[in-house]
């Protein structure tokens, strides 16, 4: 029996917008159940703004955030990945990632939209809510006991999903 939470790597090319919002939303409603971490395979340094704020209005922490290659993380046993991009998705990962059993989850970049403060909100709002949906279906699943076959088609079949 693993004695530790289950840790999830969410990808996204940039790591500033739609990954960090995984992160904070796994290690929000997993209740311990899971570690998530957040990583980029190209990262751009910082976090949007936006996705700081989409936090802050749903009442999460937003410090602590950093935008990180994924080689930051080659020391951190991951057990799950979860590419939230299609070009992350696409992507050839790093060796330490080969045992992670990988789910895709590909989202429109919020960060892309254009216009006022509230439709650039809005796409902001959405993401959250697609993610929000999806990790509550992937909490709903029995993980723990799931063959790695089982549980990479059901993490893809999540990622289908509106």
């Amino acid at each position: 029996m693993n004695s530790r939470p289950l840790n999830i790597l969410v990808l996204c090319t940039g790591n500033s917008c739609r990954s960090v919002l995984g992160e904070a939303l796994i290690n929000h409603l997993s209740a311990g159940r899971f570690r998530a971490y957040s990583a980029g395979s190209h990262p751009v340094g910082r976090i949007n703004t936006n996705a700081l704020a989409t936090l802050a209005r749903h009442g999460l922490p937003t410090g602590g955030y950093t935008s990180k290659s994924w080689d930051d993380l080659g020391d951190t046993p991951i057990d799950i990945m979860i590419s939230v991009c299609d070009s992350a998705a696409g992507e050839t990962c790093p060796a330490y990632l080969g045992t992670a059993v990988r789910g895709h989850w590909g989202l429109p970049d919020p960060a892309h939209v254009s216009g006022s403060p509230d439709v650039v909100e809005a796409a902001f709002e959405e993401t959250y809510a697609a993610l929000e949906k999806r990790i509550g279906q992937l909490l709903a699943l029995p993980v723990e006991t799931m063959s790695r076959t089982d549980l990479a088609a059901a993490l893809n079949r999540i990622g289908e999903q509106a």
